[in-house]
């Protein structure tokens, strides 16, 4: 569990610098924009290293249960999946309705990603792992809305085309993930 909570901190306290602008601006007048976002990716990378790696030895450990989801709400999560990829691709892609609707899709996604997961493992570990993604989503929006950051509402190419790629692409991601890529890169079988 140590390396996982060491990977939350690592992990948030990078992608907390965008909400402290003038620390942010100093660390890139030091760094250099390149140099920022060099060091921005490499620390953010640990960070995800620590928290998958201490996140697996916690479950293989045996995590202590919090609270038994019932059966159903499995489907539940699936359901509440589909979304979640169409919104990844969407903050990539020229989209219009997507981002302008969602204003921040990314942070939307990993949101609605962390619910979903808490909605269906109730040991320690994942409380813990999904219960910050949570937390980070939800403040992280709310310091985007202080700071006057519309997102993708003030996207000025709205492309109908960029959304039908999310949603195609983001159903292709989701079927793959359902058959094959969540057993494959989780080590837990979705069906």
């Amino acid at each position: 569990m140590t390396y996982l909570i060491a990977g939350l901190i690592i992990f948030f306290g990078v992608h907390a610098l965008p909400m402290r602008p003038a620390l942010r601006g100093r660390m890139r007048e030091r760094l250099g924009d390149l140099g920022y976002k060099a060091a921005f990716a490499l620390v953010s990378l640990l960070g995800l290293v620590l928290i998958i790696h201490g996140y697996g030895m916690a479950r293989a450990a045996g995590s202590p249960i919090l609270y038994s989801p019932p059966v159903w709400m499995s489907h539940i999560t699936m359901l509440l999946m589909v979304p979640v990829f169409v919104l990844l691709v969407a903050a990539y892609a020229p989209t219009g309705t997507v981002k302008a609707r969602s204003k921040h899709p990314m942070i939307l996604a990993v949101k609605i990603w962390a619910l979903a997961h808490l909605l269906a493992n109730g040991d320690l570990a994942s409380v813990v792992l999904f219960g910050s993604f949570l937390a980070w989503g939800v403040v992280d929006r709310i310091s985007l809305k202080r700071r006057g950051d519309i997102g993708g509402a003030g996207a000025l190419r709205k492309s109908i085309a960029g959304d039908a790629i999310s949603v195609v692409v983001g159903l292709a991601l989701y079927a793959a993930f359902v058959v094959y890529l969540h057993t494959w890169l989780i080590g837990v079988p979705v069906i």
